[in-house]
């Protein structure tokens, strides 16, 4: 099943990209149909390989969909053209962020979840990038819109990121505490975070500060796993 995206016109972009997400694969659940998450891979990965691993889980009243990011040029690989979520030089919340395309995947992502049946609960979880792209999805929720302005539409109900960082971290505490729908929702939001403490691609302290930086601008039902190697 594949979908393909349509071009960003948020208000926020002078140059209107468009972009072709790569297929979507869906693991339908074995028992109740009680949630759905949105699963998203790391940089240079694909929603196949997600799919693959999710199906094993024994995890029968959950459907995950596992879509597969555009293929664009990457800096921090030289400008090589690989999937990816966005655009990034360093993988960490001190790099420079490419808003046009976070905004462009978080839509992207919210729109597969906009048809799930009002009494299943949603959620957005990824790996390393992918878990970056779920974080900025948060921030979305929360704060109701995305960096374009552009409304959020989705409610979402828990996140997941393993070995990822946050972007936008600097500025998400002043942004949240300046509306108090945006403090209730991120204070209500179940989120775990999980990292090890080896990580030689997204060092542990951009784990341990991403948790920091959510934790203080009002995301109180945070978890911070972490882990040996």
């Amino acid at each position: 099943m594949s979908r393909n995206s349509h071009p960003n016109t948020g208000s926020g972009s002078r140059t209107a990209r468009t972009v072709e997400f790569g297929r979507t694969y869906v693991v339908r659940p074995r028992g109740k149909h009680q949630a759905t998450i949105v699963w998203l891979h790391g940089l240079g990965d694909n929603g196949s390989s997600s799919s693959q691993l999710l199906e094993s889980l024994p995890l029968a009243n959950i459907k995950w969909i596992c879509p597969t990011a555009p293929t664009r040029p990457v800096t921090l690989l030289g400008g090589f053209p690989c999937t990816a979520w966005f655009d990034a030089g360093e993988l960490s919340e001190d790099g420079s962020n490419d808003w046009e395309a976070l905004d462009a995947s978080a839509a992207h992502i919210a729109n597969l979840l906009s048809t799930e049946p009002a009494d299943v609960k949603v959620g957005i979880g990824g790996f390393s990038m992918g878990a970056a792209m779920a974080l900025y999805s948060a921030t979305c929720y929360t704060l109701g819109r995305y960096g374009n302005g552009n409304p959020y539409p989705v409610n979402l109900r828990a996140i997941i990121g393993l070995s990822g960082w946050l972007p936008g971290a600097r500025s998400l505490r002043n942004k949240i505490q300046s509306s108090h729908d945006a403090g209730r929702r991120a204070a209500s939001l179940p989120i775990l975070l999980c990292h090890g403490m080896s990580d030689d691609v997204v060092n542990y302290r951009h784990g341990e500060k991403s948790a920091h930086s959510l934790n203080s601008a009002g995301f109180r039902n945070l978890t911070f796993k972490s882990y040996d190697g």
